[in-house]
């Protein structure tokens, strides 16, 4: 079995709010992989005491332990005992009310010898490599189908799309959101390889249109996890008149990880 991890802080004088694991149990029979996006609230109070980093390590840490010590649990019910467990640990001091609380988007796959399992919550990406070479890419596309205006601001979208119905779903406090998530389940033999990828590694895809969900897996497949990041930053560079990235930051946090049975 071959593993990546890599994960990038989009800018280096701030803490990356990304949270990527890998887990391969002792046993030899199976594993899980799990990938959170933090998502960077903008300036003002977001209601909590506690950094996006600190949310996304205890809920990764938590829905790690929770995929892999509970193998025959949902990974819905996985993610919401570990929603539950994070929002315990700050309950008492912050106001989980707070649209802008802590959260995050979140790709999960878990193996056996019999099947992958898969989680898929707002823009992360996971896909699927079987053995023919055919790539199935799992997302959550409910951000893409918002209406532009209720993305105007963040006021707009807070009152009107961010965790509400009509609208796209991120882990943060509630644990009925797991509810939400894309899920699905393959055989086991019908997969050869996968990855998950935060949106600052899909921007490959999504935003400078390098190629489609196959070409990226291929990139990451043949060259490596790290050079397929330190793509996206060259053309990040290059777009010095902002006709890709429009609005959005230049560098974002960037997490791949890869497994090949």
């Amino acid at each position: 079995m071959r593993t990546e991890l890599v994960s990038e802080p989009g800018d280096h004088g701030r803490p990356n709010e990304d949270f990527a694991s890998v887990g391969l149990p002792a046993s030899g029979q199976g594993g899980a992989l799990v990938v959170l996006d933090g998502v960077t609230p903008p300036a003002g109070s977001s209601g909590c005491l506690h950094s996006v980093p600190w949310f996304t390590a205890r809920l990764g840490g938590a829905l790690t332990e929770l995929t892999l010590s509970l193998p025959d649990v949902p990974l819905t019910e996985a993610l919401s005992r570990a929603l539950a467990r994070t929002a315990g640990a700050h309950a008492g001091t912050c106001d989980l009310s707070h649209p802008r609380t802590p959260q995050a988007t979140v790709a999960v796959a878990r193996w056996s010898p019999e099947r992958v399992d898969y989680l898929v919550l707002c823009d992360a990406v996971l896909l699927l490599a079987s053995p023919d070479g055919t790539v199935t890419a799992v997302r959550d596309d409910r951000l893409d189908r918002v209406p532009r205006a209720l993305l105007a601001s963040a006021e707009i979208c807070d009152a009107r799309a961010r965790n509400r119905e009509g609208g796209f779903f991120t882990a943060a406090a509630d644990p009925s959101v797991a509810a939400r998530a894309v899920t699905g389940s393959v055989p086991r033999g019908g997969v050869a390889a996968l990855a998950a990828l935060s949106d600052g590694v899909t921007r490959w895809v999504e935003t400078f249109r390098q190629g489609d969900w196959t070409d990226l897996f291929a990139h990451v497949a043949e060259q490596g996890a790290q050079a397929v990041v330190e793509r996206v930053r060259e053309l990040e560079r290059a777009d010095t008149e902002r006709v890709f990235l429009g609005r959005a930051k230049t560098h974002d946090d960037a997490t791949a990880v890869y497994v090949e049975f």
